[in-house]
């Protein structure tokens, strides 16, 4: 077994990594970017040497540095995570020329897997089902139009290098696939330096089921049983679950064995991921096609750990090191049913927006660590940190297990309660509609999951505005409460000699100014009067939370002021209200209502406009990159452009100007 090995990569990964070698005893290397030298997975290292700037062109893409640090270090192997240079070929052959172990698959598997195209020829002979599509090398956009008007509409456009859902677009129509096809290539190009394509028939109601596969240098394979990660947004995964609903043995059994015979048409080692589309029939019955596999271990692979008792990580370590695979495929048992959700720093009622920001406020429930058990949290970050613009925007992976699909969907919703993120905005209570929503509880599943239960995921306001605007008094007068000293003339608590003391709060709640109205009554009791309700106000402080209880609603919160923003959470949702104070906003005056700003840190990819063209509300005027995605931006309103501020490929800050419209 190695006494050494560098993790080249960053966030949860490494933090995950890290832990099974400090488990085995193993010493492990952190390497890290300007951005990242006080992060988490430098510090839970034994060692870590800096590699560069904070783009990961310039650090966590530069193979040769990582190759210097491991060899400066005396690592004896290399674990590349995910994402970044994980299914990098070229990698792959340098660290074996530099007499490095890469914990991974051979440079030959990643090649043949790494071009979509390819693979899917590869598979073809191996008997592995395939959708219907164009996966040739010509790349001319006329015959790919061409293809895909052939292969018939709805079809899918995808990067033939990568994943993650970089480079990938569904078009519904022919109209619209020159623009899909230019955008994809974009976006394929600045992720994997590649911009082939290929296009595929585009399923109707399918679901994404992906068999975890393991190979050893014995020429032993396994399969670890399966994950459904149907419900995604652009193609990215948000929730994923172990075993999938309704596989049925047959098919189990069936899925498992294409994804060995896929393996073994590559002499796979290690671990790896066959990505298969299920189409779900009308008599009920499913049907699988191979869309590709990926060389490296997965993020979802918790869930297949939640359910096997095994730790992956260390399988992948013992693999690279010459050991034969710990069990055989008789061996291995399916117990109970994992989820996991990727907690994101992101916008979903603004469609799924990217955010940065500082986690002034990060409260996560209590976990265990990486072996089996109610709740587990992947994590890279802490409180204080700061997500950047840089890299992806996933904050933590939540992860539970039960003995059943109905117990864990009720254990994920208590873990997703007990998260409390202040400081950026989050997909957190965007998940708690999810696994509420009918269609997921009753396993109704498709990749089209989100857009058909729209209604009931986004803009979802659990807690209203009377509770909310409770919450906000409570929590000032507990703060004042704090600051009493014993001097009687300095208490603020309202009590007069007679009569009743009356203390109006204004507010901003979704947009919308509000306001309450308090009354200190002479027995000491309060009275309030906010969004409609009038009712006595009391409140008690508990461990970790305070409970209010306005006219005859009751809440039980745990609650945070972040300058004028109070940040609410409870069992019911989550919400924050402003609190106005009237002197510090005198004078303000409001900016222009045709103004297009920068809604995130990023690049400039383009304008679909120029100065004196006449636009319309919601017209697509220019396409921004961040966090490795790109992101349209639409006009504010009706108007003529005046000046373009930036030009492609310019950096710009959040909140930045980018034209004039008048």
């Amino acid at each position: 077994m190695f006494k050494k090995i560098l993790i080249a990569n960053r966030g949860e990964i490494a933090c995950r990594v890290a832990a099974t070698a400090r488990r085995m005893a193993i010493q492990s290397v952190a390497v890290y970017s300007e951005a990242d030298a006080g992060a988490k997975h430098v510090s839970v290292c034994d060692e870590a040497i800096h590699i560069g700037g904070s783009a990961p062109k310039d650090s966590y893409l530069r193979w040769e540095k990582i190759i210097e640090a491991a060899k400066a270090t005396g690592a004896e192997a290399i674990h590349p995570g995910y994402g970044f240079l994980s299914e990098n070929e070229e990698f792959a052959q340098a660290c074996a020329a530099a007499g490095l172990v890469f914990i991974g698959p051979p440079a030959s598997a990643i090649k043949a897997m790494g071009l979509k195209a390819e693979s899917k020829q590869l598979m073809e002979k191996a008997g592995v089902p395939l959708v219907p599509g164009y996966h040739g090398s010509d790349q001319d956009p006329a015959l790919l139009k061409r293809e895909a008007d052939r292969i018939g509409y709805p079809v899918l456009i995808k990067a033939s290098a990568g994943g993650g859902g970089k480079g990938m677009r569904a078009v519904e129509k022919s109209d619209d696939f020159d623009a899909a096809l230019a955008s994809c290539k974009r976006e394929a190009i600045n992720s994997f330096g590649d911009d082939a394509v290929l296009v595929e028939k585009y399923a109707q109601r399918p679901r994404h089921i992906e068999i975890q596969v393991f190979g050893d240098t014995h020429g032993n394979y396994v399969y670890l049983f399966e994950r459904d990660c149907s419900v995604q947004r652009r193609h990215q995964k948000v929730l994923e679950e172990a075993p999938a609903p309704g596989m049925t043995e047959a098919m189990r059994k069936q899925m498992g064995e294409a994804a060995v015979a896929a393996a073994r048409a590559v002499n796979y080692v290690g671990a790896g991921t066959v990505e298969f589309i299920v189409e779900q029939r009308t008599d009920g019955s499913m049907n699988f096609f191979f869309m590709e596999m990926n060389t490296r271990l997965q993020v979802e692979h918790p869930v297949t750990e939640a359910i096997t008792g095994l730790d992956l990580v260390e399988w992948q370590l013992r693999v690279a090191s010459g050991e034969k695979l710990p069990l055989t495929q008789d061996q291995l048992r399916i117990q109970g049913h994992a989820l996991e959700a990727r907690i994101c720093a992101e916008s979903p009622d603004n469609n799924f927006l990217p955010a940065t920001g500082k986690l002034h406020v990060y409260g996560l429930p209590a976990s265990v660590s990486f072996e089996r058990g109610l709740v587990r949290v992947d994590a890279g970050v802490r409180e204080g940190d700061e997500i950047s613009p840089y890299y992806d925007s996933m904050i933590a992976k939540l992860i539970v297990h039960g003995d059943t699909r109905e117990q864990a969907l009720a254990r994920m919703d208590e873990a997703l309660a007990q998260v409390h993120i202040v400081g950026l905005s989050t997909n957190v209570q965007f998940l708690r509609h999810v696994v509420n929503s009918g269609s997921f509880a009753q396993a109704d599943l498709d990749t089209a999951l989100i857009p058909r239960e729209t209604a009931v995921l986004f803009r979802q306001e659990k807690i209203g505005l009377p509770l909310a605007a409770a919450a906000a008094v409570v929590l000032t007068l507990m703060e004042e409460k704090a600051l009493e000293t014993v001097d009687p003339f300095s208490k603020r608590d309202g009590w007069r000699t007679h009569g009743a003391a009356q203390r109006r709060f204004e507010f901003e709640f979704h947009g919308e100014p509000a306001q309450a109205d308090l009354s200190y009554l002479h027995d000491g009791t309060l009275q309030l009067a906010a969004g409609g309700v009038q009712g006595a106000l009391s409140f008690a402080p508990g461990e970790g939370h305070v409970t209010l209880i306005f006219g005859a609603q009751r809440l039980a919160a745990c609650m945070y002021r972040r300058g004028e923003v109070v940040h609410v959470f409870a069992q019911q949702g989550a919400t924050q209200i402003t609190v106005i104070d009237a002197l510090a906003h005198a004078g303000e005056t409001h900016g222009e209502a045709g103004r297009l700003t920068a809604p995130m840190p990023g690049k400039v990819v383009s304008f679909s406009v120029k100065a004196g063209d006449k636009v319309e509300k919601g017209q697509a005027l220019a396409v921004m990159e961040a966090m490795k995605m790109e992101h349209t931006i639409a006009a504010p309103a009706d108007g003529v452009v005046q000046e373009l501020l930036y030009a492609p490929g310019d950096q710009v800050a959040e909140g930045a100007e980018l034209l004039k419209i008048a």
